[in-house]
């Protein structure tokens, strides 16, 4: 039966709507007018612009690779009040920069006018082709742009900058915006009698490792590809120190030419987007079931298939029943019956308190910009036992990538909610404890024993822990959900005995694969086996206990 839970499913929907139009109108559409505008009011006032800092990425070694800098790019400028035959400038000018006559002519013709930009980053052909002409009033010379020398890599994370109506250049959406004053310094002023030098803004070092990054992207990409998927995302995390290695999301954009995509592709899902993550929340519900001593992983219950509350019935993904099982093997089959019957053994109060102990439902306080916290309102005081089984196997419920990563490190480090932390100074924190290191344990083992009887994601040698999530995509203003619309999320971390990261991947709607199985446990197979060879890995079980297909 399909589920209601409109409260959910319009979340930020509204909110954004808006504030996007408006944003796209400010920052795209017209950002290359105001960025000119601004660029000419500099150089008619005498002010000295300050060099923006630069952002860096790392790599194992530590080494600094800088990704957001600055570069000097030729610029073509007229000074109209020195132009003898202003039309007959434009007219020998436009073909050779691929600018209309009429718009250099409207330029050129403010005759009082100290300073038009004609080309930005202009070609080294287009200015020897001009300067050829010899025009009394036109003028080359050298200006610092930002520039992004991977291009689309991590490009929701960086952002990029660009001149609003107030005709401040600005840092817009990502670290560029979050960390604008610092970046940007302090501009230099020219006067009579003296000048006042700029102040270069500061350098930023972010915890993002450039080759994990590369990986991550190319995993995502791929994924997209291959099952025609509407978006993609990946985080990786070292579940020790919360330091974020890599945060991707596709499809993305080159904030080189920002005004040349779509605004949506601007906002980063992995903290700005809600989704029902499904199954792979269940390991939250056994770890709250375990720690406050209500079951253990091996009590058991009887499957029947499925399971009817307040007049609604859910059901297995397979609509199978299985007999008598273990909490363990309710996580190695990913079965919604036995995530609800922990959840109505331990009842809801403990339930819910636990789930909001995890994080769930608020923001996790990573510095970047516009962090959407989840939304729980179903189980916040819900007298309704449906919304309490829904949300045990991660329906009715909504979070942000970044909120089930930071919970799901709990596992990983043997109990301890952090911080996620983007920039290397920040230093570890620890928010608060959400389970015992014991109960963190057997949470790890059980999800280790649904990899080794899946097989799909195992790693001959290693210990890796997993759990997949397949969840129905909801329909917009309550309507239900699609029965042919999912989302496949994958949560693993490796090696099980002492983590180095944990990875999050993430599809949205993929074709003709309804399971995560068949999407995203492969792609983090790949992905976990480059970690393991990157970081130079030891094996952490024997030969003799890898499991292996029959």
């Amino acid at each position: 039966m399909k589920f209601k839970f409109w409260f959910i499913r319009i979340a930020c929907i509204g909110i954004f709507g808006a504030l996007l139009a408006n944003l796209y109108i400010i920052q795209v559409s017209k950002g290359q007018y105001y960025t000119k505008q601004a660029q000419a009011q500099d150089a008619a006032s005498g002010e000295l612009e300050a060099q923006r800092g630069v952002l860096y990425m790392t790599d194992k070694n530590g080494n600094a690779i800088p990704a957001v800098l600055n570069k000097d790019y030729p610029i073509l400028y007229a000074v109209p009040k020195e132009l003898e035959k202003p039309n007959e400038a434009a007219l020998a000018i436009a073909p050779l920069v691929q600018i209309p006559v009429e718009t250099l002519e409207k330029s050129f013709n403010k005759h009082n006018d100290l300073y038009e930009l004609i080309k930005e980053k202009a070609s080294d052909e287009e200015v020897e082709r001009v300067k050829a002409l010899q025009i009394k009033g036109i003028y080359e010379k050298d200006e610092s742009f930002r520039f992004y020398p991977f291009g689309t890599m991590a490009s929701q994370v960086f952002g990029f900058v660009s001149s609003g109506q107030d005709d401040k250049v600005s840092g817009r959406y990502g670290l560029e915006l979050q960390f604008d004053q610092e970046l940007r310094g302090i501009n230099g002023v020219i006067k009579k009698d003296s000048i006042q030098g700029p102040q270069a803004g500061k350098d930023i070092y972010t915890t993002l490792d450039r080759n994990v990054q590369a990986e991550a992207e190319q995993i995502i990409k791929s994924l997209m590809s291959q099952w025609n998927a509407d978006s993609a995302s990946a985080i990786v995390e070292d579940p020790y120190t919360g330091k974020i290695l890599a945060m991707a999301n596709m499809p993305s954009f080159d904030p080189n030419e920002y005004s040349q995509y779509d605004i949506g592709t601007f906002l980063n899902n992995c903290v700005q987007s809600l989704y029902e993550p499904g199954s792979v929340i269940k390991v939250l519900t056994m770890s709250a079931g375990i720690d406050s001593g209500k079951i253990t992983p091996d009590t058991t219950y009887h499957d029947t298939g499925s399971l009817t509350l307040n007049g609604m019935t859910i059901y297995n993904w397979d609509r199978k029943a299985h007999g008598t099982l273990t909490m363990t093997n309710v996580i190695e089959q990913s079965l919604n019956t036995g995530a609800a019957f922990a959840e109505r053994t331990m009842g809801k109060d403990i339930f819910a308190s636990y789930f909001k102990n995890f994080g769930l439902g608020e923001a996790t306080g990573i510095n970047l910009p516009g962090e959407i916290r989840g939304n729980i309102r179903n189980i916040e005081g819900s007298k309704e036992e449906i919304n309490y089984a829904t949300a045990s196997y991660g329906q009715g419920i909504a979070i942000t990538p970044i909120e089930l990563i930071t919970a799901e490190s709990a596992i990983a480090n043997g109990g301890l909610l952090l911080k996620p932390i983007i920039r290397t100074d920040e230093e570890t924190q620890v928010i608060r404890r959400v389970m015992s290191e014991e109960t963190a344990n057997k949470v790890k083992n059980m999800m280790v024993s649904a990899v080794d009887k899946n097989i799909l994601a195992a790693i001959p040698q290693y210990n890796i822990a997993g759990k997949t999530g397949t969840a129905f995509i909801p329909k917009p203003k309550g309507g239900g959900y699609y029965n042919d619309k999912f989302i496949n999320t994958f949560i693993g971390f490796a090696p099980a005995s002492h983590p180095k990261f944990i990875i999050l991947l993430k599809l949205v709607n993929p074709q003709h694969a309804p399971l995560a199985g068949q999407t995203v446990v492969p792609a983090f197979k790949n992905f976990a086996q480059y970690l393991l060879n990157y970081y130079e890995i030891a094996p952490d079980r024997t030969a003799t206990t890898t499991p292996t297909h029959e």
